[in-house]
């Protein structure tokens, strides 16, 4: 998983060192030798995470989390605190300022990767719906006021086998009016998650000889529990077992003896989390059902996705599907338009039920269609064009009695730098031409040449 990492610290050192380290691991990076220039980076550059050293001079990284994290454009980034300071108190205040983690110097390469890789999952799905926000905004749709500071009425799964543990955590998180409901094992445990509602789950990793790792797996795999933030309760000596919990989806973790203050600060984050994401989503569906989805297919209209295309660009590039359905003038003026009709929602619903959750399909025009994805290599975009293109062809669309083959032809575009929608329309619609040219029922991907037609 690459991404972009702003690492932050007045030592030119410590700056080289994780440079090289991050380097190894195909990360891009970017160094900032002060607070005012962390500002500067972070808003023009557009991390995906921030390492931020602590103890810096004039502007200390406190100071500096604090204005990111007040600040709309960098609100959303993960910061990763790192310091030589050891005292819990140091830790805590890191996380009020809105820090997601708090590493210790010598930094463990190992628990930096686990928790790059975690935070960096959950900031892709907010960007997702942040991208989509921000285009029904554009589009002159007001968003929902955020949600509240206050985690008071937040309701948390606590599951351990200690008694003594489970009162005191739960006294805990109390303090902050979070309901808490204990499961001592993890069958019920489970049978609680599926049928309850819950902002956290707070897992011990003793939990059943250590099935906690197995229930946060669990939780990531169903999709009632997907979205519920896990934090993960351990020893000192159960580093591995963290780890091991970051790359299966838990988000966060405290260790024992657990400090109060520090099992409230990561409580508040993650629920504050959980539902600014609650609410991304339902200003996104608000909207869209609002005003930008064809009515025929039930899909998103041409307005929504030209400028969710534009927001791709802005953020670093996009992928283009260009699909037009191949004779389908014919199928009109042979069956009639409830029937051509019909195959449209029947293609349609193919197209949907066949690409992820953050890919934007669209009904472009007619018997046209779009799908709007993040940048990706031409040849990863050319197996999804195929994958679609299958999903049409191999099956017939019945509508009555009538069984119809129906094939769709594929121009597939990926944007290059500084192009607009429209080349990037054009470009994909050259390689589509040369699909229908070719016989029809096939994928063609755009070459370098066709961007020079495009432009003429």
């Amino acid at each position: 998983m690459t991404a972009r990492v702003l690492v932050v610290d007045d030592i030119a050192a410590n700056l080289k060192l994780l440079e090289a380290r991050l380097n190894a691991e195909y990360y891009e990076v970017a160094l900032a030798s002060s607070g005012p220039e962390a500002l500067r980076l972070s808003q023009s550059w557009g991390p995906d995470v921030i390492l931020l050293d602590v103890m810096m001079p004039g502007m200390d990284g406190y100071e500096v989390c604090r204005l990111l994290k007040a600040s709309p454009v960098t609100a959303h980034i993960p910061v990763v605190m790192i310091t030589a300071l050891v005292d819990q108190a140091e830790r805590v205040r890191g996380l009020e300022a809105g820090a997601d983690d708090f590493l210790s110097k010598p930094v463990d390469h190992a628990t930096l990767f686990a928790r790059l890789r975690a935070l960096l999952r959950t900031k892709q799905v907010l960007d997702a719906f942040r991208l989509r926000a921000e285009t029904a905004k554009d589009l002159g749709f007001e968003p929902m006021p955020d949600p509240s500071r206050s985690v008071a009425g937040a309701h948390a799964l606590l599951a351990t086998e200690d008694d003594s543990e489970a009162m005191a955590l739960s006294g805990i998180l109390a303090q902050d009016g979070i309901i808490v409901t204990r499961a001592a094992d993890v069958n019920v445990a489970w049978d609680r998650l599926l049928h309850e509602d819950f902002d956290l789950a707070v897992l011990s990793l003793w939990l059943d000889d250590g099935e906690g790792l197995r229930l946060a797996s669990r939780m990531r795999a169903q999709s009632s529990t997907r979205e519920v933030p896990v934090l993960l309760v351990a020893d000192t000596d159960q580093r591995n077992q963290v780890l091991r919990g970051f790359d299966l989806g838990a988000n966060d973790h405290v260790l024992r003896p657990v400090d109060a203050n520090e099992l409230r600060a990561r409580a508040r984050n993650q629920i504050r989390r959980k539902r600014y994401q609650e609410r991304l989503r339902a200003d996104l569906q608000r909207s869209l059902e609002m005003a930008v989805t064809d009515s025929l297919t039930g899909l998103r209209n041409r307005r929504y996705v030209t400028r969710h295309l534009e927001g791709l660009l802005r953020a670093g590039g996009a992928t283009l599907l260009l699909i037009d359905v191949d004779r389908f003038k014919s199928v009109n003026d042979t069956y009639g338009h409830a029937v051509g009709d019909a195959v449209l929602r029947e293609v349609a619903e193919r197209l949907r039920l066949h690409l992820r959750a953050v890919d934007v399909v669209a009904r472009f025009g007619g018997e046209e269609f779009v799908v709007a994805m993040a940048p990706q290599p031409a040849d990863d975009a050319g197996m999804v064009a195929e994958r679609l293109r299958l999903a049409i062809c191999e099956t017939p669309v019945v509508v009555g009695d009538k069984s119809l083959g129906i094939s769709i032809s594929i121009g597939v575009a990926v944007a290059v730098p500084d192009c607009t929608v429209d080349e990037l329309a054009a470009t994909a619609d050259i390689a589509l031409y040369r699909a229908k040219a070719g016989g029809r029922n096939r994928v063609e991907i755009a070459e370098p040449a066709d961007w020079a037609r495009s432009d003429a």
